[in-house]
């Protein structure tokens, strides 16, 4: 199937492996790009990690690594370190999550690559960043989210540390490399210069949180400890109603106004008109609305909050997202033939009026283009 997108053209040599990589060369698939995916003999860890429909095709994987193509070499033999480096000389972005180390013994460093094609982009995928003591430690989302200060702000929401229910660390570390790979891609369109990238799972997270978090820790001398006291108020989570759970954040002036004139609740005042005042006792504020919101049902406080343009929503089950209205109108899951049968995957968030793209077909198996791809290298070989 021809390959449509923004990035159309481009060729990505992908070595990295579990999924903050995955997931950056996973887009870059969906929007057009040939991802040749790399492979170890035994197989990429995350191929056996969940529930498949056959050993070696977990459900991660098959997400992650949909549209690629699947290419396995030893590179610890001298023949297949050729053949990668062949390829290298005919692609675009080389991408990996190895250590510097590990990558380097393989003779696949920057150096090393950009020897073969000057124009390359070279990203690398690490857990720490090279310049610091701690570039050498293995890194996974549990271990980042640790030390960015995720369980630490649990803690200051739940009473207990605890991790996010998503592997939050890998997959905003996987867009934080797509974005920066790409702006390298865009970089050398202007100027035809290739460059090394690097980025580090915890300076990335550390980035994230402290884009609210940092709050007067910023200033010199510091205003206050580090936090952002809305987002850790122990009262801030969906509210109880009379028949379950609702999401809701009567978060500015104009909505905090039309909440208290539609339901009046005894507690009102106008020491809590303004968002100022709110902000300043925001755990009272909470504590109160979660009184007031077990006085109904959910629906009754949606249509309430839907007619006064107050968000709210309900709380719902992953499984409720593969029957959701709004998902299912915009067209955002897309079903994929398979050696399995059909895979509903979740199609690109993203939309372009001219270069749309799509889930470019299903997870290979391992190996699965090895002799394609060697074959096409053997092809350009003898038109050279």
């Amino acid at each position: 199937m021809k390959h449509t997108g923004p990035l159309a053209g481009l060729r990505v040599v992908d070595l990295t492996g579990m999924v903050m990589g995955p997931y950056c060369t996973q887009i870059m698939a969906d929007m057009g790009a040939e991802v040749i995916k790399v492979e170890p003999p035994a197989g990429d860890n995350t191929r056996y990690i969940s529930v498949g429909p056959e050993p070696g095709m977990s459900g991660v994987f098959a997400n992650v690594n949909r549209g690629k193509r699947s290419l396995v070499l030893d590179l610890r033999t001298e023949e297949d370190k050729s053949v990668l480096r062949e390829l290298i000389v005919q692609s675009d972005v080389f991408i990996h999550s190895m250590r510097a180390s590990a990558i380097r013994a393989l003779s696949f460093s920057y150096d090393d690559v950009v020897a073969l094609n000057t124009s390359i982009i070279y990203t690398n995928c690490y857990g720490y960043g090279r310049g610091g003591p701690d570039s050498g430690l293995t890194a996974y989302d549990d271990t980042i989210q640790a030390e960015c200060g995720l369980p630490y702000v649990q803690e200051q929401l739940t009473g207990e540390a605890g991790y996010v229910g998503t592997i939050i660390a890998d997959k905003v570390a996987g867009l934080t490399a797509l974005y920066a790979t790409t702006m390298a891609l865009y970089h050398r369109e202007r100027t035809g210069e290739g460059q090394e990238v690097e980025v580090a799972m915890f300076e990335t997270m550390a980035a994230f949180m402290l884009v609210e978090h940092a709050g007067g820790a910023m200033f010199d001398p510091p205003l206050a400890p580090a936090g952002y006291p809305r987002a850790v108020s122990p009262n801030r989570k969906p509210y109880r109603t009379k028949d379950g759970h609702i999401s809701a954040l009567v978060y500015n002036d104009k909505q905090w106004a039309a909440f208290i004139d539609a339901v009046n609740p005894a507690w009102a005042g106008e020491h809590y008109a303004t968002l100022e005042q709110r902000a300043r006792q925001i755990d009272t504020v909470y504590g109160l609305l979660a009184e007031t919101f077990a006085e109904r049902t959910t629906q009754e406080w949606l249509d309430l909050f839907r007619a006064r343009d107050i968000p709210a929503a309900p709380v719902r089950t992953l499984d409720e997202l593969f029957d959701n209205p709004h998902l299912d109108a915009v067209g955002f899951f897309e079903e994929v033939d398979s050696p399995n049968g059909p895979v509903r995957f979740p199609g690109p968030p993203t939309w372009f009026s001219r270069t749309p793209g799509r889930v470019a077909g299903p997870a290979p198996r391992l190996g699965a283009h090895n002799d394609a791809v060697r074959d096409e290298l053997d092809s350009s070989r003898r038109t050279i």
